[in-house]
Order: structure tokens, then sequence, then C-alpha cells
């Protein structure tokens, strides 16, 4: 779970974290019986100790918000009127750090339990032509977990579903122009090159220090798009600091330019908390990536990005028509992946593992 604690405040710590996670279960990021995170996940994730994480959830339930169940952790109470769409499923519906990571992380055991409620639930549905942007309920989940992981606050509109993160760079060069030039990363992932170039698009590459990259190669860049990773930027390993990132933004508003901002790895931060997104920063020129092949399994080929709303008009009028890439039956599984929890459980299970 992402909060910002400011530990200067004379706020306690337990009343700011009371207070973010409030208002999170009334914006509708935590529907109605939903889990929230174990008092030690919380306490691990805003580094604080595990007294104040329980000082914080006796507040939630003495409000009402929330119900502490013996041996089975913090439950949602409230059901807000203006949240996020619920999701049109029937009542009841409620990561790769190495090649054998989801064998021992993600047993077959629950994602069989998990497919085979889906496909009970959801029925003859999952034959159905998905939409183009992909199913409502999908859309709705991903911002629900993200408004509650990563201080990220959009409407379903804004989220493109697709068939992984190489088919959504060609949809993002596709849409901004196959004519521009993107400035990346020196090194970073060969196939985010080559399929700019394949697009049309020429690439410029911007040499890297310890920070990210170099301010002097990004002031000559002549690019109008900056295609980045700045958490644990593959292969260099490199996370942007705050300061870089800063200067990555202010580049962008003073060429008005794009950042497409690559967040493959960040649920794996060992921290347990990722830096802010540059998007949840950004003043509306900010494209983020992210997909489920890393934290789920290679072979679900499921990602998604999030449009500014500046862009959605752009997004429609030329790459609006492509229809969705990725089945029906896996998106409801994600959907449910995402709503039951057990995503966010997995996650933290193999941060204390490693």
């Amino acid at each position: 779970m992402y909060i910002k604690l400011d530990t200067e405040s004379a706020v306690p710590l337990y009343m700011q974290i009371y207070t973010e996670i409030r208002g999170m279960i009334v914006g509708g990021a935590f529907p109605f019986g939903s889990r929230l995170p174990s008092r030690r996940e919380l306490a691990r994730d805003c580094g604080v100790s595990v007294i104040t994480a329980e000082h914080a959830y006796q507040l939630l339930t003495d409000e009402g918000l929330c119900e502490l169940r013996s041996r089975s952790g913090c439950f949602v109470k409230y059901a807000p009127e203006h949240s996020f769409p619920l999701s049109n499923l029937p009542a009841g519906h409620s990561a790769e750090i190495s090649d054998d990571y989801h064998a021992e992380n993600i047993p077959f055991s629950a994602v069989a339990a998990r497919l085979r409620k889906v496909i009970l639930d959801c029925g003859e549905r999952i034959l159905m032509k998905s939409p183009n942007n992909g199913c409502a309920e999908l859309r709705e989940a991903i911002c629900r977990y993200l408004a509650r992981s990563r201080s990220i606050k959009v409407s379903p509109a804004q989220i493109v579903v697709g068939s992984g993160a190489e088919y959504l760079y060609g949809l993002c060069i596709q849409m901004l122009g196959r004519d521009k030039t993107v400035a990346l990363e020196d090194p970073s992932y060969p196939k985010i090159r080559e399929v700019y170039q394949a697009n049309g698009a020429a690439c410029e590459m911007l040499k890297m220090d310890g920070e990210g990259i170099r301010t002097d190669e990004l002031s000559h860049s002549k690019a109008s798009i900056l295609h980045v990773t700045p958490f644990n930027s593959f292969p260099s390993h490199i996370t942007a600091s705050a300061a870089r990132r800063q200067e990555y933004l202010l580049w962008a508003n003073e060429r008005k330019a794009v950042i497409i901002e690559d967040d493959y790895d960040s649920e794996f931060s060992l921290t347990g908390t990722a830096p802010e997104t540059l998007f949840a920063q950004s003043g509306g020129n900010v494209i983020y990536i992210n997909t489920f092949s890393k934290t789920i399994a290679p072979s679900l080929r499921a990602g998604y990005m999030i449009l500014p709303e500046a862009l959605l008009g752009v997004y429609e009028r030329t790459v609006g028509f492509y229809s969705c890439t990725v089945p029906m039956l896996e998106q409801y599984f994600v959907t449910e992946w995402l709503d039951s929890g057990e995503f966010e459980r997995n996650i933290s299970r193999v941060r204390n593992r490693e």
C-alpha cells in the first residue's frame, strides 16, 4: 500500500495513515468486503511500528469503516455511494524474480481455483468479444488497485488494456506520431527500441549515471518523446533519484513533450514502497505503462496503460479502433486476482522472502 508520510508534521503518524486509508475507502479504492493489508504489511510499507499501524486500524474500526476479524484481518464495511463503479460480475464475486518464481510463489492450485470461479461466475461472457479498451470490470479493478497501492487516482476511461508492454509501446508511437524522435535510456531493454523503430520512429539513446539519464544528455536531446523506466531500469538496475525525476518532468513541460513511464518492476520494491510515479506527479503529459506478465506469470500477456485526460481524444482518433488483444477469460481472471487480494498478498510474500 502506498502512503506518503510526513515525519516533520505535528500530526501523529497513525493519524496520517488513518486519514489516507479512510480517503481510499471512501473513494472506492477498497470496495465493500475487501481485506486490508495486515498490520505487519502496513507497518512495513509505511516504515512504522506494528503498534502505529494497529492504532490506525482501530480508528477505522471505531468509525465503523472497517471490521477486525480474529485471525482473518481487517475488512472494509463501508460501501461508498460515489466510488468507482462496482464490477458487474454476479453477487459473490468478490511476478517474475527468477525462472521458478511462479511455481514457488503462485501455486497452480490457487490459479486454477480462481479460474474455475471466473468460469462459473461469468459463464458465456468469457466467450464474448472484448470492448476495444478492455472490459469495464478489469479497468475498474485496476483503478481501485492503483488508488490504494500507487496513489494514482484515475477513471476507468483512462485505462487501455493490451497484450503486454511491447504491444502498448506500439500503440503509443502510432498515437503520438511515427515521425517523432523517442529518447531512450542507454542502456535499455532492447525490444523498446526495436518496437519504436519497427513503427518508423527514430530513437535517440541518452547515457545514464547513477541517478538516471544524465542532465547534459537530456538537455541536448532533440526528442519530443521520452521513454523511461524510473524504477530499477533494465539492464542497468538504476533507479532514478527524486531530483532526476523532477528534471524529466521539467524537460517535458518546457518542450511540451510526452513521457512514457515504463513501471514494470515497481511492485517488487524491497522497501515495500516504490518511489512515487511520474504519472502521479505530472500535470498531464505522462503515459503510464505496466504489465502483469512479471507479477503473475509471463504466459499471461496482459498489461495496461493510463492515458492523461488530454490525450484521450488523440487516442480515440488515431488508434481507438483497435480491438483489445487480451481474451475475456484472462481479463476476468486478472479482475478476480486483483479484487480478491491475491495479487497484493503474493507480492508481499515475495518481498518477505527477499
